[in-house]
């Protein structure tokens, strides 16, 4: 659970549960070194249903699921009750933008995005109006690269321009590098969107060559996602909530000091009352019908608190282990603020460090924040593929980004680089990536394909 659920949870065990209570305290743990005709079955996997009406301006129709995104799944954190959707993202942009004018060309692209998550408007419009009426002047690379920075804010696939950038934006933020069925699911959407809305599954099977049990997880994942990302936050429908950092890491002169949340560290204790009066009635010699079932009644209630305390516990160690493996990891960025220090992390490195599955650092990873001195991020942004140099150095896939964004940045315009070329411009500097790889790349940064990037 995140820390808003937790803490409803429990405040209802704690109504439920006489012999529970509750005092204040946090908890600490310091760092302690730096370290062919198929069978389909419809009725579960409808296509249909999933692509009908989204209200986005595309050529695949719609996209519509049940109205319930609560599932376990779910990417979008709480939205603060009080707050709007807006104010949710600006509160976001102001902990990630700290350069005065790209903060205000943050703000007017939030407030260019419509109820249900999506950017309708050209980028060259909003830089129009910044122009004439704002009297601010931009260019539309420099609005791309400030909207790519507010899709990755919560909820998952907000700001996108269409249905398609819209799921491909959800799946990424799903994507740790190491479930085959997302991969997948990025590969469909990106590259298979108009024959998986017209249900040809034998032109994907064998346009992608992968067998019908693989499609059919693949599009499990794709019903999970949310085609409206920004309705559950607007005008009170859905789930209100809001972001609360479950943890803090402060740097003192070199030595990373992790903070679990307050609220997710209560201090529970049994009623000293109900212990004492459990003690007294046991003790009794005579004990009559009534007396035996004011007994039995007592005892299933201290016993419950007891499994409550020894759950919440269990909790705060599972939280407090995995951030402390992750800050030990990642070190270099906790102290350095800096992507380019981040290292190739999965769900199951970390796994293996702590002693735990894999699925149980997913639940972990999932709706959870870390406040730090360069700001708050998600725990999913430290998780990074992997990719190999010449040398067998591992290096994070966010430098690969880098250098392809770089790259990008410094082409002739009137020739821009193919991803053949981009691929090839990386094999030179001793990374050997293949040509699809680049692609994910380029579509996860939003940066168009080369014909797209084409100038006079």
């Amino acid at each position: 659970m995140n820390t808003l659920d937790f803490e409803e949870r429990m405040t209802e065990e704690l109504l439920d549960n006489p012999a529970l209570e509750k005092t204040d305290g946090e908890t600490e743990y310091e760092e302690t070194s730096p370290e062919t005709e198929k069978d389909w079955d419809d009725d579960r996997i409808d296509v249909d249903e999933m692509l009908r009406a989204s209200g986005a301006d595309d050529d695949y129709g719609s996209f519509r699921m049940g109205e319930d995104y609560s599932g376990e799944e779910r990417d979008e954190l709480p939205i603060r009750a009080e707050s709007s959707f807006v104010e949710f993202l600006v509160e976001q942009a102001r902990a990630s933008f700290h350069d005065e004018k790209e903060l205000m060309l943050a703000l007017h692209l939030i407030n260019s995005i419509e109820e249900d998550g999506y950017l309708r408007r050209e980028l060259r419009s909003i830089r129009n109006d910044l122009a004439f009426n704002e009297n601010i002047m931009t260019t539309e690379d420099e609005l791309e690269k400030i909207l790519i920075r507010i899709q990755n804010f919560d909820p998952a696939g907000i700001g996108a321009r269409d249905l398609q950038e819209c799921l491909l934006l959800q799946l990424y933020k799903k994507d740790y590098g190491d479930n085959e069925a997302i991969s997948l699911a990025e590969s469909i959407i990106a590259d298979q969107m108009d024959a998986f809305s017209k249900k040809h599954y034998d032109k994907i099977t064998k346009a992608l060559k992968i067998s019908d049990e693989q499609l059919r997880a693949a599009i499990a994942e794709i019903v999970r996602l949310n085609p409206k990302p920004g309705e559950s936050g607007s005008g009170g429908s859905g789930k209100t909530q809001y972001i609360i950092p479950d943890f803090t890491v402060k740097n003192e002169d070199g030595h990373l000091l992790v903070t679990l949340n307050s609220r997710n560290a209560p201090e529970l204790r049994l009623s000293a009352a109900y212990v004492e009066t459990l003690k007294t009635y046991e003790s009794t010699l005579q004990k009559e019908q009534q007396l035996k079932d004011a007994v039995q009644y007592i005892k299933q209630k201290v016993d419950g608190a007891r499994w409550f305390i020894d759950s919440v516990k269990q909790r705060q160690n599972t939280l407090l282990n995995t951030m402390e493996a992750i800050v030990k990891r990642q070190r270099e960025f906790f102290l350095e603020g800096e992507e380019m220090y981040l290292r190739p992390m999965i769900l199951k490195d970390i796994a293996e460090t702590i002693g735990m599955d894999v699925s149980t650092i997913s639940r972990v990873a999932n709706s959870k924040y870390v406040e730090t001195e360069f700001g708050i991020f998600p725990l999913k942004f430290f998780f990074t593929e992997g990719i190999s140099t010449d040398e067998g150095e591992e290096v994070s896939n966010r430098e690969i980004k880098k250098i392809l964004e770089e790259a990008i940045n410094k082409e002739n315009k009137s020739k821009p680089l193919t991803d053949d070329a981009l691929a090839e411009l990386l094999k030179a500097k001793g990374y050997n990536i293949a040509r699809r790889t680049v692609a994910k790349y380029r579509e996860q940064m939003n940066i168009p394909v080369a014909r797209m990037r084409k100038e006079l």
